[in-house]
């Protein structure tokens, strides 16, 4: 069975706790893109990860691996869900269908967060996939600029990097859409 996991990101403790906004799983281009995949006959999947304004790389695990991931997988990570799939890919050795990883972030200038960033990067994980994208906007944090510089010079293999401007951190509210047209390229092709 082709499945696909589409992990959010990390918002503020305001922002979780707004009554206005909805779920992390329904923000951004993350219910479009789910779509878009279950119409590929993908089962598609957008978890809520827990505490996500206050990452705990073990809690997110937990919840992450109660899915089969195979190489009929495809996983998608959106900043700190980036991060997250890049540490789990490095320290297990499971092949996948594709990769995006979007505006991923494995730092955080500002503080360390329960360990989520205490790992090496396995700079072969990308030939265990059929194929890894990194999705960037060249006006997004410092953060994520240094983690693609960091991923352009660790992976080995099949990446490619496809690089905006003026779409800061992917986000709807940078992107001014729910549509994510070169994320579903990369995925499903034309």
């Amino acid at each position: 069975m082709k499945t696909a996991i589409i992990l959010h990101g990390k918002p503020s403790k305001e922002g979780y706790y707004n009554p206005e906004r909805g779920a992390q799983s329904n923000e951004h281009w993350l219910p479009w893109i789910q779509r878009k995949l279950l119409l590929k006959d993908y089962l598609a999947q957008a978890p809520e990860l827990p505490e996500p304004y206050d990452p705990d790389y073990e809690k997110w695990r937990s919840v992450f691996e109660r899915f089969d991931i195979n190489e009929d997988t495809i996983l998608i990570g959106h900043s700190r869900g980036g991060a997250f799939l890049i540490r789990w890919l490095s320290e297990n050795k499971v092949k996948t269908d594709k990769v995006a990883l979007v505006a991923p972030s494995i730092r955080d200038d500002k503080k360390e967060e329960h360990g989520f960033f205490d790992f090496e990067i396995d700079k072969e994980f990308p030939n265990r996939t059929k194929g890894v994208t990194v999705l960037y906007s060249t006006d997004d944090s410092g953060s994520v600029a240094s983690t693609v510089d960091t991923l352009k010079k660790s992976l080995e293999g099949d990446v490619e990097y496809i690089e905006f401007t003026n779409k800061g951190h992917l986000t709807f509210g940078d992107m001014g859409t729910v549509e994510f047209p070169e994320l579903e390229k990369a995925l499903l092709g034309d």
